[in-house]
């Protein structure tokens, strides 16, 4: 009894450096617990709220983005991509050599493997979809090959089941459209990214995506939808990117400009079901889609003088989207740059002076002004985000993103045999585990109200990040014994906004 005594001492004196530690622990997303569904269709202009849950609560702390976003994103796959597979259901194994990276990826019902060529130098890294970030400078260069997920067939709007992913996820064929399965192979080529980032010499708290056009809402959705990404360059993305629906319909219905809408993008790239939508009917836009990112950091990059863009449309997208930046305080995390008079896909010199801002600040640390408001200057253009655009208030948002929760270090599991003593937090980083074996058992004693969710993850990773145990709990009672070599752990809860574990 004196043995555990002595444990929950040093456990509440090892806590300040639990959180330090811990909250490098990024994860894909952080709301993935949150009960929450997709919206209903029904009357909805002009914009959305995105501060306003599907059910009509506004949000007012910074916590409860995690499952607003997850909202959005429920949304989204409802309505325009189909479902991004849990990364639960794959497991990942990379290997690098020389300037070669594989990414095996095995599921219940095949594998597949995603190879890139490492280039550059630094330790960010960028992201290209289908080839260098060429954007971003000065970072380990780590392209994903789009194709070695689905191909994108020249832009043929046609789904193809011989694609890899269907031998890993035959379920899904006819299901999804391409960005939600980009989006999935983006993930799991960060997955690999983690696994050799110590060959790479890279820090994976600093990752940029880049894509233009077909690409750029490739990185859009990709950037969206996995929150260790720190930097999102959306370069050109026009209609299915930043553009949200209702305002490039608006658009189109004033000016009688044909650009991409929902009624005529690609139907391989989203879903066909999509094409028959009423943008005023959904319950989000693609300004929720772009404030997904949020708080981290975006560029939007336009081109107005190219018609099929809709650059208004994508100004006032962007316009809306910033205000969830505002609400968490954070308006230079967003940036965009409708600067005109060059060709597709090749940034002016202007953007490129932005873009650099960008990936100096969110991927380099560097001191930057970012900024970066550059409208599009279009004759015809109407620029105004009156209430037909924005009939919403924008709150401030309290607390924490993402969301602080304790993430206390677990002391050294002691048996008969173990000394008593326990490393100091000074020491416990170098410490090496016994591999004898002991059970852990975590008894949640307190907590605030979950993040409108009573079901909580709670996951167990060893001191280089690995998860090596994960349990749920649903009350303040429950009792969940794990088994666990000895030695020291972090601990992560999702879903709750406080908690505290006990050794037994």
């Amino acid at each position: 009894m004196e043995a555990k005594n002595t444990i929950i001492c040093v456990f509440a004196a090892l806590a300040v450096y639990s959180i330090s530690s811990a909250q490098g622990l990024a994860l894909e997303n952080y709301g993935a617990d949150c009960d929450v569904s997709y919206g209903a269709l029904k009357a909805n202009n002009p914009l959305p709220d995105p501060f306003a849950m599907n059910d009509g609560t506004r949000i007012a702390t910074k916590e409860q983005w995690a499952c607003r976003r997850n909202e959005v994103k429920k949304d989204l796959e409802q309505y325009e991509i189909g479902p991004k597979p849990d990364p639960s259901t794959a497991t990942v194994a990379a290997t690098l050599s020389g300037n070669s990276l594989s990414v095996k990826i095995t599921t219940k019902d095949g594998n597949i493997t995603l190879t890139s060529t490492v280039s550059g130098s630094g330790e960010c890294v960028a992201i290209g979809m289908n080839g260098n970030a060429a954007n971003i400078s000065g970072c380990r260069q780590i392209p994903f090959m789009h194709d070695q997920v689905v191909t994108y067939a020249n832009g043929g709007g046609s789904h193809n089941t011989a694609d890899p992913f269907y031998k890993v996820y035959p379920s899904l064929s006819g299901k999804i459209g391409k960005y939600a399965a980009w989006s999935w192979g983006i993930s799991r080529l960060i997955d690999g990214i983690e696994q050799v980032k110590d060959q790479l010499g890279v820090d994976t708290k600093k990752i940029g995506l880049q894509g233009c056009s077909y690409a750029g809402k490739m990185a859009l959705f990709g950037g969206a939808l996995d929150e260790r990404v720190a930097l999102t360059v959306a370069q050109e993305s026009g209609g299915g990117g930043i553009n949200s629906w209702r305002t490039s319909k608006a658009f189109t219905a004033r000016t009688g400009t044909n650009i991409e809408k929902i009624d005529n993008t690609n139907f391989s790239w989203f879903l066909s079901s999509m094409q028959n939508r009423t943008p005023e009917q959904l319950p989000h836009d693609h300004h929720e889609l772009i404030a997904m990112i949020a708080p981290r950091a975006v560029i939007a990059l336009g081109n107005p003088g190219y018609e099929w863009l809709g650059d208004e449309s994508g100004y006032k997208s962007v316009i809306a989207a910033k205000e969830v930046w505002k609400a968490f305080g954070l308006p230079a995390s967003i940036g965009y740059d409708f600067t005109g008079g060059h060709n597709h896909c090749s940034a002016a010199s202007q953007q490129v002076t932005s873009i650099n801002a960008f990936v100096n600040k969110f991927l380099k640390g560097q001191s930057a002004n970012t900024e970066i408001t550059i409208q599009p200057n279009q004759s015809g253009f109407n620029l105004t985000t009156g209430q037909d655009v924005i009939n919403w208030t924008t709150p401030t948002l309290t607390g924490n993103y993402p969301p602080e929760i304790d993430y206390p270090v677990i002391p050294p599991i002691l048996n008969s045999s173990s000394s008593s003593s326990i490393p100091s937090s000074s020491s416990a980083e170098s410490s090496s585990s016994v591999q004898s074996s002991s059970s852990v058992s975590t008894t949640i004693i307190s907590y605030s109200k979950p993040l409108l969710s009573t079901l909580i993850t709670v996951d167990i990773y060893d001191l280089k990040g690995n998860k090596v145990a994960s349990t749920k709990v649903s009350d303040m009672s429950q009792v969940e014994s794990i088994s666990l070599p000895n030695g020291i752990y972090l601990a992560k809860a999702r879903g709750m906004l406080n908690f505290k574990l006990v050794m037994k």
